[in-house]
């Protein structure tokens, strides 16, 4: 329990330092974008006014875009029950029914501790993989003044449960460990179009290869175009530093569709992507759409009030 203690505490502290300046540039662009008419001086006199502070809602429809975390937070005392699903890929043909004879899943549990904090918890088929996050809202985006942007801190922990590969060599519980920091940095633009930056940062304490490096940076992009009152078109896509990684390993694109019915949000999409854990799609994505090695996949989301708030 020590060593495990000591390996999150090292894992999660340390390479924070290599992001804090992306924090800096983000919230400062943020700034700049749009609100170039905005004087500081003027943002502070209109709080000072105690007039009624309106923050801009829904830039997604969902906690997540498709495959990666969004800039929304889950309700206080809310639950979100997920289900995530990725058939194989269409290249398969008829023989696997271009993917849908196989598949790859996730469930997961988010809770909303208060309107800005979430905790989340899940498992899935990759690597038998358990994996838990914390994730906080800092700045919301205003429909005035001085915060033209919405800004959110990710961290999560993943846990690799596979059988060793040899039993009989000296194997480390630290190496089953992975870590995942990221700043989703995100815009309403206008009732209809959304946009999300994502640096990320991923820190695996075992690679396969001398070739690559423990420690991954990345940069995603999230956009979402609004169709009707319940429906939006969705896509997303992550670059890794390529020298990081091997050169087998793909950028993961996904294209997506939401439906919102309610208490549910159905997302349907085509992605490069078989896994649903960070380190697993943004650095170690094996399948390209050029040879048809896209898959049909979806989300499913269901919320549970566990605890009533009154926001008045």
């Amino acid at each position: 329990m020590k060593l495990l203690l000591r390996a999150i505490v090292k894992n999660l502290i340390r390479p924070l330092k290599k992001l804090v300046f992306v924090i800096l540039a983000f919230y400062g662009l943020g700034n700049i974008s749009g609100f170039g008419q905005t004087n500081m001086l003027d943002s502070l006199l209109v709080d000072s006014a105690e007039l009624p502070i309106q923050y801009i809602e829904a830039t997604f429809k969902a906690t997540r875009i498709i495959n990666g975390q969004s800039c929304e937070t889950t309700p206080i005392g809310t639950l979100d029950f997920r289900i995530a699903h990725r058939f194989a890929p269409v290249n398969g043909g008829t023989y696997n029914l271009f993917g849908l004879d196989q598949a790859s899943t996730k469930f997961s549990f988010d809770y909303g501790i208060t309107k800005e904090f979430t905790v989340g918890v899940g498992r899935s088929t990759y690597e038998k993989t358990y994996d838990g996050f914390v994730k906080y809202k800092f700045l919301k985006q205003r429909e005035s003044g001085f915060s033209p942007i919405s800004a959110v801190w990710l961290s999560s922990m993943s846990i690799n449960t596979l059988r060793w590969a040899d039993p009989n060599r000296t194997n480390y519980f630290t190496s089953r460990l992975n870590f995942v920091h990221q700043l989703l940095v995100a815009r309403k633009v206008n009732e209809n179009f959304s946009f999300q930056l994502t640096p990320t940062l991923i820190h695996r304490n075992l690679v396969s290869t001398f070739d690559e490096d423990n420690d991954v940076l990345a940069i995603g992009i999230g956009l979402r175009q609004k169709l009707t009152k319940r429906t939006s078109i969705n896509i997303e896509y992550f670059y890794p530093q390529r020298t990081s990684i091997q050169d087998r390993y793909k950028n993961s694109l996904s294209i997506g569709f939401d439906i919102e019915t309610g208490g549910h949000v159905f997302q349907l999409h085509f992605t490069n992507s078989t896994a649903m854990i960070e380190k697993a799609f943004i650095a170690e994505n094996t399948q390209s759409w050029k040879n048809a090695g896209f898959m049909f996949g979806f989300n499913i989301s269901r919320v549970f009030t566990l605890k009533s708030y009154d926001y008045e």
